[in-house]
């Protein structure tokens, strides 16, 4: 009897102690699963590394931001800064070096030469006769007016022909420098914009062959939606961007200033024009289509980021914010009016927090294999 009693508490015990393990797994396990919440999700990349992919943050803080009206655009050249060069005469054209879209031209440097050799009604060849003429004419005038036999009237105008035939069959042979024909300059010097003849075309006396662009100042047209006409007299300045780069250019930085708000849309044009006249500092080629971003009243309290804080996931929104020296955590973004270079946060961040502005690709690469996935215990 007493072997039984022993043995039925030595039995309780043991089920006492396995029951209260069996607590301690459970809270243990609890634990680390609220500890795992807490840092479920965080994106860790150590400071070392984090500089050597370019990764920087910013302090958000809310400030000014424009208003701002997204529109098309083109650059065109502004008035007096484009010449055309045209022929002269009739004739064969000539290069006389490469010419392409952006060449450098010298103002009064000979960029074709135009020949009618072999050409009915030569205007050349009818140069060189009326020359050797007038100059016969005036090798005799030049003896006779010695012997008065010429009155000096008379042998000035016999002169002035002979200078003027001169001066035609000098342009026509090319001043024994052009290697043959007539030498056609460029009015200004610049940049070639567009040439519209080739190496063996036929022109006409007035034949456009060449447009120069010396493109000191430029305009941005601005084509605006008819939507945005009540927002028109609040226009104060541009930023664009060109198809070919990521450049955002701030019409203020370049002495930009608004020269003309249409009243009305173009014939068969939904849009209205909206002009700018600017110093082209940057090199911008005339004729390009640009992006537009017109700039309206400032509005204050805003909070915004570089546009390359974004990244997009499927028409989502993100930015990856960072929570301490090596963590990132990744948060989704409502976005409202972009001026190129910055783009406006309605929600999703506040004031102080530190955003990824650069290198936020590099984050999101990083995310799939350093994020720390929510975990528990179970023994």
């Amino acid at each position: 009897m007493k072997h039984k009693t022993l043995i039925l508490a030595m039995f309780g015990a043991l089920m006492a102690a396995s029951c209260h393990s069996g607590h301690d797994h459970e809270a243990e396990a609890e634990a680390h699963e609220e500890k795992a919440h807490e840092h479920a999700g965080e994106i860790v990349i150590s400071s070392e590394k984090a500089k050597a992919s370019g990764i920087v943050a910013e302090t958000v803080a809310a400030g000014e931001f424009c208003g701002v009206i997204p529109a098309g655009g083109k650059i065109l050249a502004a008035s007096g800064d484009e010449a055309t060069v045209v022929a002269t005469v009739p004739g064969v054209v000539k290069f006389t070096r490469g010419l392409t879209e952006g060449s450098p031209v010298g103002r009064g440097a000979t960029v074709f030469t135009i020949s009618s050799k072999n050409l009915q009604d030569d205007p050349a060849r009818q140069a060189a006769i009326a020359y050797r003429k007038a100059k016969s004419e005036y090798e005799r005038a030049a003896k006779l007016v010695k012997d008065r036999i010429v009155t000096q009237r008379e042998f000035n105008t016999i002169k002035s022909d002979y200078e003027s035939a001169k001066i035609a069959y000098e342009a026509y042979s090319g001043g024994g420098k052009s290697g043959g024909g007539v030498a056609v300059t460029s009015p200004i010097g610049g940049y070639v914009k567009t040439c519209l003849v080739k190496e063996g075309d036929y022109v006409a006396v007035g034949q456009p062959m060449l447009t120069v662009t010396q493109t000191r100042s430029l305009y941005l047209k601005a084509n605006v939606p008819e939507r945005y006409y009540p927002l028109l007299g609040t226009i104060s300045s541009a930023k664009f961007k060109t198809a070919h780069g990521d450049r955002v250019y701030d019409l203020r930085h370049m002495n930009g200033r608004l020269v003309a708000t249409g009243k009305s849309t173009g014939d068969g044009s939904p849009y209205i024009p909206v002009t700018f006249e600017f110093a082209n500092r940057a090199e911008v080629m005339p004729g390009s289509f640009v992006e537009t971003y017109l700039l309206t009243s400032p509005r204050q309290g805003v909070v915004s980021v570089p546009v390359s804080a974004l990244t997009d996931e499927q028409g989502v929104n993100y930015v990856y914010v960072q929570t301490d020296a090596t963590c990132y955590e990744k948060r989704e973004v409502h976005i409202g009016e972009t001026d190129g270079e910055r783009v406006e946060i309605k929600h999703g961040l506040k004031g102080g927090e530190k955003v990824v502005t650069k290198g936020a690709m590099q984050v999101r690469l990083a995310s799939a294999s350093t994020a720390i996935p929510a975990h528990s215990h179970n023994h």
